[in-house]
């Protein structure tokens, strides 16, 4: 899971969680949710997508709500990763929490749509396939690469702590 590659999709600034995940949608099933990520903006994201494909956006991705649904939906869909100028802090650690790759890069503005990048997500540095440059974003902490790699903040637990750990400290709340 170190280096992840794939067609860019490519979005502005203040992508906020309505868009990702719109809100008409939130009572029903997560399958459904996925089906129409970033309907606000791109009605034709769902079908453009293709696994491993990786969403470039630019400054403050994923402002609003709190809800998880908004990161699950764009890995449902798909989403390999999410490279952004900056990210809004709760989409940030609730992308991390599920698992999903994002990473701050202040050069995004050079990547295009229909490029193929690829990520090093330790080192940070991103290869643009298409044009042959090289963008340096934020690498990913020790810890941030941990939850990455076990899939996410829960399997991370239960692999650390053991299941019945986890489901004792989630009965708790």
């Amino acid at each position: 899971m170190k280096i992840l590659q794939g067609n860019v999709l490519k979005y502005g600034d203040n992508i906020n969680t309505d868009l990702i995940s719109p809100p008409q949608y939130l009572e029903k099933s997560l399958e459904i949710i996925a089906q129409h990520a970033m309907e606000g903006i791109d009605e034709q994201f769902t079908k453009k997508i293709k696994p491993g494909d990786i969403l470039v956006a630019g400054a403050n991705f994923g402002p609003g709500s709190s809800r998880e649904t908004a990161p699950i939906a764009l890995k449902m869909a798909g989403v390999g990763a999410i490279v952004a100028k900056f990210f809004a802090r709760i989409f940030y650690r609730n992308a991390i929490n599920i698992g999903l790759p994002v990473l701050e890069c202040q050069e995004v503005d050079r990547i295009r749509d229909g490029d193929t990048i690829a990520i090093n997500l330790q080192t940070g540095e991103i290869a643009n396939k298409t044009t042959g440059e090289t963008y340096k974003a934020t690498p990913l902490s020790e810890p941030v690469m941990e939850i990455l790699s076990a899939g996410g903040l829960i399997p991370y637990l239960e692999k650390k702590y053991g299941r019945d750990f986890v489901d004792y400290k989630m009965e708790k709340y």
